[in-house]
């Protein structure tokens, strides 16, 4: 990807998760939460060692990591979005934790000291990136010999959570088209595809884990304001204002497909976590 092309499309993530931070993974519908969270624990991460969450947001991956590394450990959340790391930073303050550190930095390019890490997470943030191959070989690099990257990326969404979302469709430009979000093709539409571009880094010892998640709305209301909340406000914003309310109503009916005996609606959405090791290079001649 040219330079500059890639320059912008990091700016538009950005002034996106600026947008939201307020309200990002704060409406009441659990999201990001539970799944950077699987994510944590499938590393294992152990007391005393030294964790980098990448692309931290408001800390759904930062806060599992630094209860799991505990006093003796310490905690680098990075984040491009200047609002989403104020906010991230205010929260740790309030939560004593002195063994965490935010910056703002690229998630793309992070600029860390090599080898300076033993584990690190980057939930739902790789398929986002303009070069993920490269950013995957920069990963590789922060970490010790030995130490552990995990990815979550998307998989598959039950067929009335492909409808819901293909009411913004007529209004999406191409650069709101990418599939690798939703991993309908390239190497985000399979396990293999995302473990051959872990592989391809450097990494060793790669693997899937994969669940289904799922997220329940007590109306189409509560799902406008959810999906306001986080990147999807992208779409919403494609849309000219005098269409939304047409928009909600269509999104209304469509929810009826995901209706369940509770009388809410609840959708599922297939996640992939994939997990490398940076190989320990043995001395030469041993």
């Amino acid at each position: 990807m040219d330079p500059n092309e890639a320059a912008q499309r990091s700016a538009r993530v950005a002034a996106v998760f600026d947008r939201v931070a307020d309200t990002y993974d704060a409406v009441g519908v659990p999201w990001f939460t539970p799944i950077a969270e699987r994510l944590v624990t499938e590393l294992s991460p152990a007391p005393g060692e030294r964790a980098l969450d990448i692309g931290t947001g408001r800390g759904a991956a930062l806060w599992a990591l630094a209860d799991a590394v505990g006093a003796t450990g310490h905690v680098t959340g990075l984040d491009l979005a200047p609002a989403m790391v104020a906010a991230t930073r205010r929260e740790a303050a309030e939560r004593g934790l002195a063994t965490v550190t935010l910056l703002v930095a690229d998630a793309a390019d992070p600029a860390l000291p090599a080898a300076s890490f033993d584990v690190a997470v980057a939930s739902l943030v790789l398929f986002f990136l303009p070069d993920p191959p490269a950013a995957l070989r920069g990963w590789h690099g922060l970490l010790v010999p030995g130490g552990r990257l995990g990815v979550s990326t998307f998989g598959s969404r039950d067929a009335a959570w492909e409808q819901l979302d293909d009411v913004f469709t007529p209004f999406l430009p191409p650069q709101l088209l990418d599939a690798r979000t939703s991993g309908t093709r390239g190497p985000f539409a399979s396990d293999a595809g995302v473990e051959e571009l872990v592989a391809a880094a450097g990494f060793a010892e790669v693997r899937t884990a994969s669940f289904e998640q799922t997220v329940t709305f007590v109306d189409a209301e509560q799902w406008r304001l959810w999906s306001w909340s986080h990147g999807q406000r992208t779409h919403w914003e494609a849309v000219p204002g005098e269409r939304r309310d047409e928009v909600l109503a269509a999104a209304a009916e469509r929810l009826e497909a995901a209706r369940d005996r509770t009388g809410t609606f609840t959708l599922t959405q297939q996640v992939r976590l994939t997990v490398g090791v940076r190989p320990v290079v043995s001395p030469r001649g041993t």
